[in-house]
């Protein structure tokens, strides 16, 4: 009986430090990095900070976004999240930015949150209401819209005015790549009120350019000063595309959020 009492518990000591051992890894894990790209953009966006990121031996992964719904759109991208096993840190670009704030609710292995000239909103805001919150954005003039069959709007960005608008410090033939392949937002998901305000609980970083014309810079100081944000950079001269035209930037704030405690 000693035996068999001594064997379980050599047994159960070794199943205690086995436990021990892969929470321990677990903590250890550098975070898998998920990007979501916003409206009239699509996930090649992020092709540079990817190849940043690998280098520097992160697993990122640039998540689809319907660009349908703030709600449906976010429960995509939390689909994906869930899929991770490990820490994750959540990054969105403008309208993405409401997307990853409603996706990392009910997600506990999420975090920080990095916003890349991306809206953060409160509960009840939306994209419309904070983009018209300081004067500044010209994107209502250059927007294309697309009539559906079922009667709901499409909006693109005309790409004639998609160099200057979205991607102005980014070179003629790469802004006309993106015009091409600009993915359209249904004009309802940006008019969509957020629900629960996820940066209220986690750790929030912010990265913008000062020359942005799609979101008023004075709208992104204003969310990341409200947020009380973690770190705020402001990319001199930098587009609403700077995750294209700054990748070491946004990848140097990226794994600021990933490496943080």
């Amino acid at each position: 009986m000693l035996k068999i009492i001594k064997a379980l518990a050599s047994g159960a000591a070794i199943a205690t430090l086995t436990v021990a051992s892969a929470q321990s890894q677990d903590h250890d894990l550098k975070p898998t990095i998920v990007l979501v790209h916003g409206a009239f953009a699509e996930s090649s966006s992020w092709d540079a900070v990817i190849a940043h990121l690998t280098k520097d031996g992160y697993v990122a992964i640039a998540a689809a976004n319907p660009l349908r719904s703030v709600a449906s759109d976010a429960a995509s991208v939390a689909a994906v999240v869930r899929t991770i096993h490990g820490p994750v840190v959540l990054v969105g670009h403008s309208y993405g930015g409401p997307v990853i704030t409603e996706a990392a609710n009910g997600n506990p292995n999420v975090k920080a949150l990095v916003y890349v000239a991306g809206f953060m909103p409160d509960t009840g805001e939306s994209s419309l209401t904070l983009s018209g919150k300081f004067p500044g954005s010209t994107l209502a003039s250059a927007l294309a819209p697309v009539t559906l069959p079922d009667g709901t709007q499409d909006l693109y960005i005309q790409p004639s005015k998609f160099h200057l608008q979205f991607a102005a410090d980014v070179s003629d033939d790469k802004a006309a790549l993106m015009a091409s392949a600009q993915r359209p937002v249904a004009q309802a998901a940006l008019a969509e009120p957020s629900g629960a305000a996820s940066w209220k609980l986690l750790p929030s970083y912010m990265i913008y350019g000062s020359a942005d014309r799609s979101i008023p810079p004075a709208v992104m100081q204003f969310m990341a000063e409200r947020a009380h944000a973690a770190k705020t950079v402001v990319v001199d001269g930098a587009s609403h595309a700077l995750m294209v035209s700054h990748p070491g930037e946004v990848t140097a704030l990226i794994e600021d959020a990933a490496s943080a405690r």
